[in-house]
């Protein structure tokens, strides 16, 4: 992945995109990472990923529901904050 600097991004900036089209493109302040630049085309495929996951896990919430495969709040909350939960 390329990395630029903010300045560099600003100063560069038509070059960036050009970049970000082809690979993710990491932009630093002060040294550390801030964003990644991507091109629409992975951002769209990211968003359709994230989409057919939330899909999947409410059709399983629904499964496990019909089921009677579920806890109360109070155990679920629990077993997250101890790290159980998946």
């Amino acid at each position: 992945m390329d990395t630029l600097s903010a300045n560099e991004a600003k100063t560069q900036f038509g070059e960036m995109l050009l970049k970000a089209q082809r690979a993710p493109v990491q932009i630093n302040k002060n040294g550390k990472p801030v964003v990644v630049v991507i091109s629409m085309d992975e951002y769209e495929n990211i968003e359709a990923l994230k989409l057919q996951f939330l899909q999947s896990r409410a059709e399983q919430a629904k499964i496990d529901i019909k089921a009677g495969n579920t806890i109360d709040g109070d155990s679920f909350f629990d077993a997250l904050e101890e790290g159980l939960l998946d």
